[in-house]
């Protein structure tokens, strides 16, 4: 029979209550971002132990102590059972463990002599966002390979930020999903169509509402395209989707940007232009055309809408970047914009254009690194063919070209968090969380 333990950490005594039996509980970790300390090969992601197949596995490289595997389960969690399917490779001895942050965690559970099969761990009793195995020892010579890791709990009232926890009260954290340059024509029929894949991460991370930065829908954003392809991927989340326009939207034979009108309607033009602003939480999002930056119209409108902005924090979005280390570069078309955000103390920009993801350090619009600079991101890997990173920019921190992947914007009330997440489940990249100004 397994063994079970009692651990005291903190003051505080974690009791289990063995394997046995079933949790009312709900399942928590179905199809939740993952990643492992490592994999064996690309069709061993940590994702496949979260993906409700019992024919898939992760599994570790072989030959090495310890090694892990975690879930992000989107919010606070109380977990209060954990089933794992252990292939061949199992564990002799691992711990359970959850975490609010990523960083500090706490056992809940722990098995010292192991023999594989299903381990199913109930009466739990852990709080937080992050639940990992953390394996120590190999029952064989191989690695550690799950079929399915199984959470099961309750979530809290709301999601917590990726990440370090920006100070700051929280009771308005909520989470937003955005990617730019989405869908080939092509259909999920194809394999090899990455449209139909970021839109099933996209609708399983399940945000408070989704941003598109531009490029919807190749080549030229015909209606008859976006019916054809965009709807059938992230058109199943159309009603909570807040898009801007790129410059394949203007190639339409129809007129410029007459299928992205006449399919996104009211959606697209709330306020009666191709540009508009909302609020959610204590943020002001302002959706900006930048096939449009030379038009006073606009720029006159962004100067008032910011000037009667009262909400601390703010994200704009739009497709051409000012900086960028892809193909197309940096697009100077974008720094007067940028000028009259960064005198009203934005926070948060979002772009396209470029397929690949960068993050870049709070700069100025002259691309001066400043602590009370805007944060960039260039999210445009929403199902377009990569471009590979070509010349490396000043305050670039990251990039990444080749894995498809939706940004996972982590929001509360003071501040903000973000992840990169890729069409396997697992975490790319996860970017600094910064106070607004």
């Amino acid at each position: 029979m397994f063994a079970a333990v009692l651990v005291l950490i903190g003051g505080l005594v974690l009791g289990w209550s063995g394997r046995a039996g079933a949790a009312a509980d709900p399942l928590l970790s179905r199809g939740k971002a993952a990643t492992a300390s490592s994999t064996e090969g690309s069709s061993y992601a940590a994702g496949k132990a979260f993906d409700g197949s019992s024919t898939t596995r992760w599994a570790s490289e072989e030959g090495k102590d310890p090694q892990w595997l975690r879930v992000d389960l989107g919010a606070d969690a109380t977990v209060s059972r954990v089933k794992l399917s252990w292939e061949a490779a199992y564990a002799k001895a691992y711990r359970l463990e959850v975490s609010a942050d990523g960083v500090t965690w706490t056992a809940i559970a722990e098995e010292k002599a192991g023999n594989g099969g299903t381990d199913d761990w109930t009466g739990l009793s852990g709080k937080g966002r992050y639940v990992r195995m953390y394996g120590t020892a190999r029952g064989t010579s191989y690695g550690y390979s799950l079929f399915e890791l199984e959470v099961y709990g309750s979530l809290g009232t709301g999601p917590s930020p990726t990440g370090p926890t920006p100070t700051g009260p929280s009771g308005g954290s909520f989470t937003v999903v955005a990617a730019g340059d989405i869908a080939a024509q092509c259909t999920a029929s194809d394999s090899g169509c990455a449209h139909p894949k970021t839109a099933a991460l996209a609708q399983r991370i399940d945000p408070r509402f989704y941003l598109t930065m531009g490029d919807n829908q190749y080549d030229d954003a015909r209606l008859a395209d976006f019916k054809n392809y965009y709807d059938k991927s992230w058109g199943a989340f159309k009603a909570k989707t807040h898009p801007v326009p790129g410059n394949h939207e203007t190639y339409d034979p129809a007129g410029a940007m007459a299928g992205y009108k006449s399919y996104f309607g009211s959606i697209a033009y709330p306020q009666g232009k191709s540009w508009y602003s909302f609020d959610e939480g204590n943020w002001h999002f302002v959706a900006l055309d930048s096939n449009a930056f030379d038009q006073s119209a606009q720029i006159d409108w962004l100067k008032a809408d910011l000037a009667a902005n009262a909400k601390k924090c703010v994200a704009a979005y739009w497709h051409h970047p000012l900086f960028s280390s892809g193909g197309h570069g940096n697009d100077p078309v974008s720094r007067p914009v940028w000028r009259i955000l960064y005198d009203a103390r934005a926070d948060l920009v979002l772009n396209g254009h470029d397929h690949h993801y960068e993050r870049f350090a709070p700069q100025d619009p002259d691309g001066r690194a400043t602590a009370d600079g805007i944060v960039e991101i260039v999210g445009g890997m929403g199902g377009a063919e990569p471009y590979p990173i070509e010349q490396v920019q000043p305050n670039s921190q990251k990039r990444i070209s080749g894995d498809y992947g939706v940004l996972k914007l982590d929001l509360t009330d003071s501040g903000y968090g973000w992840s990169y997440v890729g069409t396997d489940g697992q975490v790319k990249d996860t970017g600094p969380s910064y106070n607004c100004h």
